[in-house]
């Protein structure tokens, strides 16, 4: 069965990445929730997709200056505990970043607080496959995806599995009717991200893959329960 989890919460009603759309996820019914963390000026970590909030660049910017709508990681997680959560780590080298932790202490903290946190079975993934290694590298106890944007989804597998990550996370257009068995040879899981639309829920249920985080959790349990 493929689960559903709530893209940055359930926010078709309410703003991303926040309580509310947590708690309106939870209401809906879904498996889990996917949400993204940064790490502020003076080292907390906060829930929020973008780099920058209000003119104010998050990196740059004390916790207790940001708006109070962007919540911390450990509360978002209390206020979840007891679904799934992916907890994506927005970390690049991208231009479009501020900054790029390459120290482990980014990685560090938020296993810290994932590990604090009870009653949740936690994902952590990133795009950053340095940063997918930081977190294995803190632990076997700590379930790790690499994210993927494009190419051919079958030349990562061999890659995660050497690098003993936990899943892939790609893209739902890199999958392909065989990928799930693919995976499971690899003792993967498929995460896929961002489908929406009625045919594409329908085609990666059919394909089997482990979850699918969407914008639609309403429709995407409609047709995958």
């Amino acid at each position: 069965m493929t689960d559903v989890y709530a893209h940055r919460g359930a926010h078709l009603n309410t703003r991303e990445n926040t309580l509310d759309a947590f708690r309106e996820a939870r209401a809906l019914g879904v498996a889990g929730v996917e949400l993204d963390v940064r790490r502020t000026a003076d080292g907390a970590l906060v829930v929020h997709h973008d780099p920058v909030v209000e003119l104010m660049v998050i990196a740059h910017t004390n916790a207790r200056d940001l708006p109070g709508f962007v919540p911390h990681l450990d509360e978002s997680l209390a206020e979840l505990r007891g679904l799934r959560v992916n907890v994506e780590i927005k970390n690049s080298r991208d231009p479009s970043e501020p900054t790029y932790d390459d120290s482990g202490t980014l990685v560090g903290d938020v296993v810290a607080c994932v590990r604090a946190s009870t009653g949740s079975s936690i994902l952590i993934s990133c795009f950053d496959r340095a940063t997918c290694r930081q977190v294995r590298e803190a632990g076997n106890d700590i379930e790790v995806a690499w994210l993927l944007a494009k190419g051919s989804l079958g030349e990562y597998f061999e890659i995660a599995r050497d690098e003993r990550f936990s899943a892939l996370n790609p893209h739902y257009s890199m999958v392909t009717p065989e990928s799930q068995r693919h995976a499971t040879e690899m003792g993967l899981s498929l995460n896929v991200w961002t489908v929406n639309s009625a045919r594409d829920l329908t085609a990666m249920g059919h394909a089997g893959v482990a979850s699918v985080i969407t914008d639609e959790p309403a429709l995407a349990l409609e047709l995958l329960a």
